[in-house]
Protein backbone atom coordinates (compact mmCIF):
# COMPACT_ATOMS: atom_id res chain seq x y z
CA UNK A 1 0.00 0.00 0.00
CA UNK A 2 2.94 2.07 0.90
CA UNK A 3 4.31 2.10 -2.81
CA UNK A 4 1.10 2.20 -4.54
CA UNK A 5 0.30 5.50 -2.17
CA UNK A 6 3.78 6.90 -3.24
CA UNK A 7 3.11 6.05 -6.69
CA UNK A 8 0.07 8.43 -6.58
CA UNK A 9 1.65 11.10 -5.47
CA UNK A 10 4.89 11.03 -8.08
CA UNK A 11 1.88 11.04 -10.30
CA UNK A 12 -0.14 13.88 -9.27
CA UNK A 13 3.39 16.03 -8.76
CA UNK A 14 4.03 15.51 -12.54
CA UNK A 15 0.50 17.14 -13.57
CA UNK A 16 1.16 19.46 -10.80
CA UNK A 17 4.24 21.74 -11.94
CA UNK A 18 3.19 25.01 -10.58
CA UNK A 19 0.38 25.66 -7.94
CA UNK A 20 -2.11 26.63 -10.88
CA UNK A 21 -2.08 23.17 -11.90
CA UNK A 22 -1.53 21.54 -8.84
CA UNK A 23 -5.21 23.04 -7.73
CA UNK A 24 -6.60 22.47 -11.37
CA UNK A 25 -5.71 18.96 -10.87
CA UNK A 26 -7.15 19.11 -7.42
CA UNK A 27 -10.07 20.04 -8.34
CA UNK A 28 -10.80 17.98 -11.61
CA UNK A 29 -10.54 15.08 -8.07
CA UNK A 30 -13.13 16.55 -6.52
CA UNK A 31 -15.80 17.37 -9.38
CA UNK A 32 -15.26 13.61 -10.13
CA UNK A 33 -15.76 12.56 -6.41
CA UNK A 34 -19.36 14.69 -6.65
CA UNK A 35 -18.22 18.07 -5.41
CA UNK A 36 -20.00 21.25 -6.84
CA UNK A 37 -18.39 24.13 -7.71
CA UNK A 38 -18.69 27.49 -5.90
CA UNK A 39 -18.14 31.04 -6.89
CA UNK A 40 -16.82 33.62 -4.48
CA UNK A 41 -18.55 35.84 -6.84
CA UNK A 42 -21.90 34.47 -6.40
CA UNK A 43 -24.26 33.47 -4.14
CA UNK A 44 -23.80 30.00 -2.06
CA UNK A 45 -26.84 27.44 -0.99
CA UNK A 46 -25.50 25.31 0.88
CA UNK A 47 -27.24 22.01 2.10
CA UNK A 48 -26.58 19.21 5.01
CA UNK A 49 -24.91 16.60 2.89
CA UNK A 50 -23.49 18.67 0.42
CA UNK A 51 -19.75 18.76 -1.02
CA UNK A 52 -18.61 22.03 -2.46
CA UNK A 53 -15.22 23.32 -3.75
CA UNK A 54 -13.99 26.88 -3.56
CA UNK A 55 -10.72 28.61 -5.83
CA UNK A 56 -9.19 31.52 -4.93
CA UNK A 57 -6.91 33.26 -7.98
CA UNK A 58 -7.09 29.59 -9.06
CA UNK A 59 -3.89 28.89 -6.96
CA UNK A 60 -5.69 28.34 -3.48
CA UNK A 61 -9.05 25.78 -3.28
CA UNK A 62 -10.84 25.02 -0.21
CA UNK A 63 -13.33 21.69 -0.66
CA UNK A 64 -15.61 21.24 2.72
CA UNK A 65 -18.39 19.07 3.32
CA UNK A 66 -21.00 19.43 5.50
CA UNK A 67 -22.30 16.14 7.16
CA UNK A 68 -26.50 14.81 7.33
CA UNK A 69 -26.44 15.85 11.31
CA UNK A 70 -26.10 19.23 13.03
CA UNK A 71 -22.63 19.24 13.31
CA UNK A 72 -21.04 22.41 15.58
CA UNK A 73 -16.75 21.89 14.59
CA UNK A 74 -14.74 22.80 11.84
CA UNK A 75 -12.01 20.03 11.14
CA UNK A 76 -9.10 21.80 8.73
CA UNK A 77 -6.05 20.46 7.21
CA UNK A 78 -3.99 23.60 5.33
CA UNK A 79 -1.25 22.98 3.39
CA UNK A 80 0.38 24.82 0.35
CA UNK A 81 0.24 24.82 -3.21
CA UNK A 82 3.15 26.94 -3.80
CA UNK A 83 7.28 25.64 -4.28
CA UNK A 84 10.15 27.15 -4.71
CA UNK A 85 11.21 28.65 -8.57
CA UNK A 86 12.41 30.60 -10.70
CA UNK A 87 9.63 33.14 -12.16
CA UNK A 88 9.90 34.54 -15.53
CA UNK A 89 9.93 38.30 -15.93
CA UNK A 90 8.49 40.58 -18.25
CA UNK A 91 10.18 40.86 -21.76
CA UNK A 92 12.51 38.05 -20.79
CA UNK A 93 14.83 37.49 -23.47
CA UNK A 94 18.31 38.53 -23.58
CA UNK A 95 20.16 38.65 -26.50
CA UNK A 96 23.81 37.49 -25.64
CA UNK A 97 27.23 38.25 -28.19
CA UNK A 98 23.94 38.20 -30.78
CA UNK A 99 24.69 34.35 -30.51
CA UNK A 100 22.69 32.78 -27.45
CA UNK A 101 19.52 33.57 -26.30
CA UNK A 102 18.75 33.78 -22.53
CA UNK A 103 15.77 34.20 -20.46
CA UNK A 104 15.52 37.09 -17.80
CA UNK A 105 14.24 35.13 -14.01
CA UNK A 106 14.09 36.32 -10.54
CA UNK A 107 14.04 33.93 -7.52
CA UNK A 108 10.54 32.55 -6.10
CA UNK A 109 11.22 31.62 -2.70
CA UNK A 110 14.37 30.37 -0.57
CA UNK A 111 15.54 27.88 -3.18
CA UNK A 112 18.79 25.61 -3.03
CA UNK A 113 20.22 27.39 -6.34
CA UNK A 114 23.02 25.20 -7.24
CA UNK A 115 20.73 21.70 -7.69
CA UNK A 116 18.82 23.99 -10.44
CA UNK A 117 22.30 23.73 -12.98
CA UNK A 118 22.96 21.05 -16.08
CA UNK A 119 19.46 19.91 -15.84
CA UNK A 120 16.45 19.93 -18.47
CA UNK A 121 14.15 22.46 -17.38
CA UNK A 122 10.29 23.22 -18.84
CA UNK A 123 8.35 26.37 -18.65
CA UNK A 124 4.93 26.65 -16.81
CA UNK A 125 1.83 28.57 -15.60
CA UNK A 126 -0.68 30.67 -16.78
CA UNK A 127 -1.49 33.27 -19.67
CA UNK A 128 -4.00 35.88 -20.02
CA UNK A 129 -5.40 36.60 -23.37
CA UNK A 130 -7.24 38.39 -24.98
CA UNK A 131 -10.53 36.78 -27.04
CA UNK A 132 -13.44 37.88 -28.35
CA UNK A 133 -13.02 41.43 -26.45
CA UNK A 134 -12.80 39.50 -23.46
CA UNK A 135 -9.59 38.30 -20.68
CA UNK A 136 -9.43 34.46 -20.60
CA UNK A 137 -6.95 32.53 -18.43
CA UNK A 138 -5.41 29.91 -19.86
CA UNK A 139 -2.70 27.48 -18.31
CA UNK A 140 0.24 25.94 -19.73
CA UNK A 141 3.05 23.82 -19.76
CA UNK A 142 5.21 23.07 -22.61
CA UNK A 143 5.79 19.66 -21.54
CA UNK A 144 9.54 19.21 -22.93
CA UNK A 145 12.83 19.80 -22.53
CA UNK A 146 12.86 23.53 -23.44
CA UNK A 147 15.56 25.34 -21.47
CA UNK A 148 18.84 24.71 -19.03
CA UNK A 149 21.14 26.76 -16.73
CA UNK A 150 24.73 25.90 -18.06
CA UNK A 151 27.24 25.51 -14.88
CA UNK A 152 30.55 27.34 -15.02
CA UNK A 153 33.25 24.97 -16.27
CA UNK A 154 36.07 23.79 -13.10
CA UNK A 155 38.68 25.26 -15.79
CA UNK A 156 37.01 28.92 -15.79
CA UNK A 157 36.40 28.40 -11.86
CA UNK A 158 38.69 26.76 -9.80
CA UNK A 159 37.33 27.51 -6.93
CA UNK A 160 33.78 25.79 -7.64
CA UNK A 161 34.65 23.00 -5.17
CA UNK A 162 35.57 25.33 -2.61
CA UNK A 163 32.22 26.90 -2.01
CA UNK A 164 30.55 29.38 -4.51
CA UNK A 165 28.37 32.22 -4.06
CA UNK A 166 25.17 32.51 -7.20
CA UNK A 167 24.02 35.80 -8.24
CA UNK A 168 20.34 34.95 -9.54
CA UNK A 169 20.56 37.64 -11.81
CA UNK A 170 24.20 36.62 -13.49
CA UNK A 171 24.34 33.26 -12.56
CA UNK A 172 20.90 31.60 -12.96
CA UNK A 173 19.50 32.84 -16.46
CA UNK A 174 18.20 29.81 -18.36
CA UNK A 175 19.66 28.93 -22.09
CA UNK A 176 16.82 29.13 -24.04
CA UNK A 177 18.05 29.48 -27.87
CA UNK A 178 20.49 30.44 -30.18
CA UNK A 179 20.31 33.98 -31.42
CA UNK A 180 19.40 34.93 -35.17
CA UNK A 181 16.03 33.36 -35.36
CA UNK A 182 12.26 34.74 -34.87
CA UNK A 183 11.78 32.56 -32.12
CA UNK A 184 10.43 33.65 -29.17
CA UNK A 185 8.97 33.22 -25.66
CA UNK A 186 5.72 35.33 -26.91
CA UNK A 187 5.91 33.44 -30.14
CA UNK A 188 5.54 29.59 -28.80
CA UNK A 189 3.48 30.65 -26.27
CA UNK A 190 1.08 31.84 -29.25
CA UNK A 191 1.39 28.37 -30.92
CA UNK A 192 0.88 26.42 -27.92
CA UNK A 193 -2.27 28.13 -26.93
CA UNK A 194 -3.30 28.97 -30.67
CA UNK A 195 -3.69 32.75 -30.18
CA UNK A 196 -2.78 35.50 -31.81
CA UNK A 197 0.50 37.10 -29.80
CA UNK A 198 -0.74 40.50 -29.78
CA UNK A 199 -3.72 38.94 -27.79
CA UNK A 200 -1.44 37.55 -24.97
CA UNK A 201 -1.81 40.44 -22.69
CA UNK A 202 0.32 38.61 -19.02
CA UNK A 203 2.07 35.75 -17.90
CA UNK A 204 2.92 33.87 -14.54
CA UNK A 205 5.30 31.11 -15.57
CA UNK A 206 7.91 29.65 -13.60
CA UNK A 207 10.44 26.81 -14.92
CA UNK A 208 10.33 23.40 -13.22
CA UNK A 209 12.79 20.60 -12.90
CA UNK A 210 11.97 17.95 -15.82
CA UNK A 211 13.22 15.27 -13.72
CA UNK A 212 10.44 12.50 -12.89
CA UNK A 213 9.89 11.63 -9.03
CA UNK A 214 11.26 8.15 -8.50
CA UNK A 215 11.49 4.84 -5.92
CA UNK A 216 14.79 4.55 -4.96
CA UNK A 217 17.07 2.74 -2.37
CA UNK A 218 18.78 -1.03 -1.23
CA UNK A 219 15.04 -1.60 -0.48
CA UNK A 220 13.02 1.23 -2.71
CA UNK A 221 12.87 2.74 0.64
CA UNK A 222 13.60 6.35 -0.83
CA UNK A 223 11.31 8.53 -3.02
CA UNK A 224 12.28 11.53 -4.82
CA UNK A 225 10.49 14.10 -6.97
CA UNK A 226 10.42 17.91 -7.23
CA UNK A 227 7.98 19.84 -4.71
CA UNK A 228 7.59 17.54 -2.33
CA UNK A 229 6.96 20.54 -0.40
CA UNK A 230 4.49 20.61 -0.05
CA UNK A 231 2.36 19.14 -2.55
CA UNK A 232 3.20 16.03 -0.69
CA UNK A 233 1.05 17.27 2.34
CA UNK A 234 -1.55 18.44 -0.35
CA UNK A 235 -1.89 15.35 -2.27
CA UNK A 236 -2.32 12.93 2.03
CA UNK A 237 -4.48 15.98 2.79
CA UNK A 238 -7.22 15.11 -0.28
CA UNK A 239 -6.92 11.22 -0.20
CA UNK A 240 -7.62 10.85 3.28
CA UNK A 241 -10.36 14.10 2.79
CA UNK A 242 -11.75 11.92 -0.10
CA UNK A 243 -11.56 8.59 1.36
CA UNK A 244 -13.09 9.66 5.40
CA UNK A 245 -16.94 9.22 6.12
CA UNK A 246 -16.83 12.93 7.41
CA UNK A 247 -20.18 12.44 9.60
CA UNK A 248 -19.47 13.98 12.66
CA UNK A 249 -17.62 17.70 11.59
CA UNK A 250 -17.87 20.14 8.84
CA UNK A 251 -14.43 18.84 6.95
CA UNK A 252 -11.88 21.38 5.14
CA UNK A 253 -9.44 20.50 2.66
CA UNK A 254 -7.45 23.69 2.64
CA UNK A 255 -4.73 24.39 0.24
CA UNK A 256 -3.05 27.88 0.24
CA UNK A 257 -0.77 29.74 -2.07
CA UNK A 258 2.39 31.85 -1.59
CA UNK A 259 3.52 30.52 1.74
CA UNK A 260 7.31 30.33 0.43
CA UNK A 261 7.07 33.68 -0.04
CA UNK A 262 5.49 35.05 3.15
CA UNK A 263 1.75 33.81 3.11
CA UNK A 264 0.91 37.55 2.32
CA UNK A 265 -1.87 37.32 -0.53
CA UNK A 266 -5.11 37.54 -1.68
CA UNK A 267 -4.35 34.09 -1.65
CA UNK A 268 -1.69 33.20 0.95
CA UNK A 269 -2.54 32.06 4.74
CA UNK A 270 -2.42 35.75 5.57
CA UNK A 271 -5.55 36.50 3.67
CA UNK A 272 -8.84 36.39 4.46
CA UNK A 273 -9.79 33.26 1.94
CA UNK A 274 -10.36 30.30 4.47
CA UNK A 275 -12.07 33.35 7.07
CA UNK A 276 -14.68 34.08 4.74
CA UNK A 277 -15.33 30.25 3.45
CA UNK A 278 -16.01 29.23 7.08
CA UNK A 279 -17.98 32.76 7.46
CA UNK A 280 -20.36 31.95 4.24
CA UNK A 281 -20.19 28.32 5.52
CA UNK A 282 -22.01 29.45 8.73
CA UNK A 283 -23.97 31.74 7.37
CA UNK A 284 -24.96 29.22 4.82
CA UNK A 285 -26.75 26.98 7.46
CA UNK A 286 -28.20 29.93 9.25
CA UNK A 287 -26.63 30.56 12.25
CA UNK A 288 -25.19 33.96 13.55
CA UNK A 289 -21.67 35.46 13.82
CA UNK A 290 -21.46 34.45 17.61
CA UNK A 291 -22.21 30.70 16.93
CA UNK A 292 -19.76 30.76 14.02
CA UNK A 293 -17.09 31.50 17.36
CA UNK A 294 -18.59 29.55 19.25
CA UNK A 295 -18.14 26.35 16.21
CA UNK A 296 -14.47 27.88 16.18
CA UNK A 297 -13.71 27.24 19.39
CA UNK A 298 -14.69 23.63 19.85
CA UNK A 299 -12.57 23.42 16.10
CA UNK A 300 -9.25 21.85 15.13
CA UNK A 301 -6.61 22.43 12.52
CA UNK A 302 -3.47 20.24 11.23
CA UNK A 303 -1.01 23.06 9.58
CA UNK A 304 0.52 20.55 7.45
CA UNK A 305 4.04 21.50 5.58
CA UNK A 306 6.91 19.42 5.18
CA UNK A 307 9.20 19.50 8.37
CA UNK A 308 13.48 18.31 7.90
CA UNK A 309 14.90 14.85 8.73
CA UNK A 310 18.12 14.32 10.18
CA UNK A 311 20.74 14.78 7.32
CA UNK A 312 22.82 11.86 6.77
CA UNK A 313 25.84 14.18 6.58
CA UNK A 314 25.06 16.79 8.62
CA UNK A 315 23.92 15.24 12.05
CA UNK A 316 25.42 18.08 13.46
CA UNK A 317 22.94 20.38 12.12
CA UNK A 318 19.77 18.54 13.94
CA UNK A 319 18.54 18.91 17.68
CA UNK A 320 20.47 15.97 19.94
CA UNK A 321 17.05 14.54 20.40
CA UNK A 322 14.32 15.76 18.57
CA UNK A 323 15.12 14.57 14.66
CA UNK A 324 12.94 13.13 12.52
CA UNK A 325 13.86 10.58 10.52
CA UNK A 326 12.30 9.35 7.21
CA UNK A 327 9.85 6.09 6.84
CA UNK A 328 9.49 6.97 10.82
CA UNK A 329 6.01 9.14 11.03
CA UNK A 330 4.70 12.22 10.99
CA UNK A 331 6.17 14.95 12.44
CA UNK A 332 4.90 17.04 14.93
CA UNK A 333 6.92 20.64 14.63
CA UNK A 334 7.67 22.73 17.54
CA UNK A 335 8.56 26.50 18.48
CA UNK A 336 8.96 28.15 21.71
CA UNK A 337 9.00 31.21 19.37
CA UNK A 338 5.68 30.17 17.69
CA UNK A 339 6.76 29.78 14.37
CA UNK A 340 4.84 26.40 14.53
CA UNK A 341 1.27 26.78 16.07
CA UNK A 342 2.23 22.91 18.54
CA UNK A 343 1.27 23.46 22.34
CA UNK A 344 0.85 20.66 24.80
CA UNK A 345 -2.72 20.58 24.11
CA UNK A 346 -2.60 20.64 20.23
CA UNK A 347 -0.10 17.83 20.38
CA UNK A 348 -1.87 15.63 22.63
CA UNK A 349 -4.95 15.43 20.32
CA UNK A 350 -2.81 15.11 17.32
CA UNK A 351 -0.78 11.77 18.64
CA UNK A 352 -3.98 10.49 20.64
CA UNK A 353 -4.92 10.81 16.68
CA UNK A 354 -2.42 9.37 14.92
CA UNK A 355 -2.19 6.09 17.84
CA UNK A 356 -6.19 6.03 17.12
CA UNK A 357 -4.98 5.97 12.69
CA UNK A 358 -2.58 3.47 14.16
CA UNK A 359 0.51 5.38 12.51
CA UNK A 360 3.72 6.44 14.08
CA UNK A 361 4.16 10.56 14.44
CA UNK A 362 7.76 11.74 16.16
CA UNK A 363 8.68 15.00 17.27
CA UNK A 364 11.02 17.81 14.97
CA UNK A 365 12.06 21.03 17.30
CA UNK A 366 15.27 23.20 15.44
CA UNK A 367 18.56 23.38 17.52
CA UNK A 368 18.59 26.15 19.69
CA UNK A 369 21.12 28.28 17.85
CA UNK A 370 20.11 27.63 14.39
CA UNK A 371 16.43 29.33 13.49
CA UNK A 372 14.40 27.84 11.17
CA UNK A 373 11.34 29.18 9.17
CA UNK A 374 7.70 29.73 10.26
CA UNK A 375 4.42 27.84 8.13
CA UNK A 376 1.22 28.79 7.45
CA UNK A 377 -0.56 27.94 10.63
CA UNK A 378 0.75 30.49 12.98
CA UNK A 379 -0.02 33.08 10.02
CA UNK A 380 -3.95 31.19 9.33
CA UNK A 381 -4.64 31.68 13.44
CA UNK A 382 -4.41 35.17 13.06
CA UNK A 383 -7.68 35.38 10.88
CA UNK A 384 -9.44 31.63 12.26
CA UNK A 385 -8.25 31.16 15.67
CA UNK A 386 -8.13 27.77 17.01
CA UNK A 387 -6.57 24.77 18.39
CA UNK A 388 -4.01 24.04 15.78
CA UNK A 389 -0.97 21.89 15.51
CA UNK A 390 1.93 21.98 13.07
CA UNK A 391 2.95 19.01 11.48
CA UNK A 392 4.54 17.56 8.28
CA UNK A 393 6.29 14.63 6.26
CA UNK A 394 9.91 14.22 6.78
CA UNK A 395 12.16 14.79 4.05
CA UNK A 396 15.64 15.49 2.97
CA UNK A 397 17.36 18.27 0.60
CA UNK A 398 14.13 20.65 1.38
CA UNK A 399 13.70 23.72 -1.78
CA UNK A 400 15.63 21.67 -3.57
CA UNK A 401 14.57 21.23 -7.51
CA UNK A 402 14.57 16.98 -6.44
CA UNK A 403 13.97 16.53 -2.62
CA UNK A 404 13.82 13.30 -1.11
CA UNK A 405 11.24 11.40 1.39
CA UNK A 406 10.28 7.89 2.91
CA UNK A 407 8.01 5.77 1.03
CA UNK A 408 5.90 4.71 3.84
CA UNK A 409 5.31 8.57 5.34
CA UNK A 410 2.91 9.42 2.50
CA UNK A 411 0.65 6.96 3.62
CA UNK A 412 0.82 7.77 7.02
CA UNK A 413 -0.83 10.83 7.04
CA UNK A 414 -3.60 9.42 4.47
CA UNK A 415 -4.55 7.26 7.11
CA UNK A 416 -4.06 10.17 10.07
CA UNK A 417 -6.39 12.64 7.12
CA UNK A 418 -9.11 9.98 7.20
CA UNK A 419 -8.91 9.28 11.09
CA UNK A 420 -8.91 13.13 11.38
CA UNK A 421 -12.13 14.02 8.97
CA UNK A 422 -14.32 11.35 9.99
Amino acid sequence: MYYETTKELLAFIKKSPTAFHAIEEMQARLTEDGFQVLSEKEHWKLTPGGKYVVTRNHSALIAFTIPEKESWKFHIIASHSDSPSFKIKENPEIVVEKTYVKLNVEKYGGMLMAPWFDRPLSIAGRVIVRKDGKLEEKLIDFDRNLVMIPNLAIHMNREANSGVSYNPQKDMLPLFSMGGSDVSLQKLLSTQLDVEEKDILSHDLFLYNRMEGSIWGAENEFASSARLDDLQCAFASLKGFLGAQKQDCIAVHCVLDNEEVGSGTKQGAASTFLKDTLLRINSGLGRTYEEYLMTLADSFMISADNAHALHPNYTDKADPVNHPLLNKGIVIKYNANQKYCTDAVSAAVFKDLCDRAGVPWQTFVNRSDIPGGSTLGNISNTQVPMNTVDIGLPQLSMHSPYETAGVRDTEYFVKAAKEFFA
